[in-house]
């Protein structure tokens, strides 16, 4: 298969609200019409392997493409697919993943991590071309940039949830989203080093450096564009640079008076400290206990999460 399955447990603002518009489903939907397209203007529409001159030169990326100046392949590459397999995997994980972080950061910034994703995949893959042309030159197709994306996104924002991934629709396994975010850039590494190993495995041309660079966006959007930061740890690597002179330490006398520490709003918490301290216990108390389990407040904090994420 080109890409397993996932699967996680709730999202949190589809849970208190009913009939809303996904962009998600939208979006699958778009995917699966222009495979329709695909198949019905192809020289053998029943075999399900799109095949034309047009969509191969125009529409799917390649480097002989945007050498001539056709720019629009970072997107339409996108929404393009080598067969039913290569869609309903693509789909899947754009599924399990969109759906919640569309409920938690809102419809815009799903399709601009999906969307950039998919645009820096494709120069990931281009630069693979130049660098490696005899291994990496070739037309690409697919929405796994994407998904990839959506992945390394969600792993970054709820680096400790529990998720379940699907191996061949059958086979479950329980990690991490920070275990698969590196476990599935080290086999898009893996596959960029041993191309032809990786090509026969999966039965196909896999472009895993669109898969990689899929990724390096999620993060970087999740980190900078969401959470507002970069670097982690810049204060303490001041402390090693030249020249640095630590204060001197001086302890302060016991006070005679204990204070009760201030309560912190979750309104006044960065989005960083709100999905840690506030939101993750909630999920897992929904994962244990379902739903009706919630509390009145509990509730409000998710509402007030859902939207003070999607305005970022």
């Amino acid at each position: 298969m080109r890409q397993p399955a996932y699967n996680d447990g709730p999202g949190f603002a589809h849970l208190l609200k009913v009939n809303t518009w996904s962009c998600t489903v939208v979006l699958l939907v778009i995917y699966a019409l222009v495979f329709i397209v695909e198949c019905a203007v192809s020289p053998h529409p029943l075999a399900h392997t799109p095949d034309n001159f047009f969509i191969d030169n125009y529409l799917a990326l390649s480097l002989d493409g945007l050498k001539h100046g056709f720019v629009w392949q970072l997107f339409t590459y996108q929404f393009l697919h080598a067969g039913i397999l290569h869609l309903v995997c693509n789909g899947w994980a754009i599924y399990m993943f969109g759906r919640i972080l569309e409920d938690v950061l809102g419809a815009r910034n799903f399709l601009l991590i999906t969307l950039s994703s998919g645009v820096l995949g494709g120069l990931f893959q281009m630069l693979a071309a130049v660098v490696w042309p005899q291994q990496f030159d070739g037309a690409v197709v697919g929405a796994s940039a994407g998904a990839f994306g959506l992945v390394a996104a969600f792993a970054t924002l709820f680096p400790e949830r529990q998720l379940t991934m699907l191996v061949y629709f059958v086979l479950p396994i329980r990690m991490r989203a920070k275990t698969l975010l590196w476990i599935s850039a080290g086999l898009a590494f893996a596959g960029i080093i041993f191309v032809n190993f990786f090509d026969n495995l999966m039965g196909g041309h896999i472009a895993n450096a669109a898969h990689l660079g899929g990724m390096v966006m999620g993060v970087v959007y999740a980190r900078k564009i969401i959470l507002g930061r970069w670097f982690q740890g810049v204060g303490l690597a001041y402390r090693h640079q030249p020249g640095f002179v630590p204060a001197p330490v001086v302890e302060a006398p016991a006070p005679k008076y204990w204070r009760a520490r201030p309560v912190v709003s979750p309104g006044e918490l960065s989005a960083d400290e709100l999905l840690k301290t506030q939101v993750d216990p909630i999920l897992d108390k929904i994962s244990a206990h379902g739903l009706q389990s919630l509390t009145a407040r509990e509730r409000e904090i998710l509402e007030m999460a859902s939207g003070k994420l999607a305005k970022r």
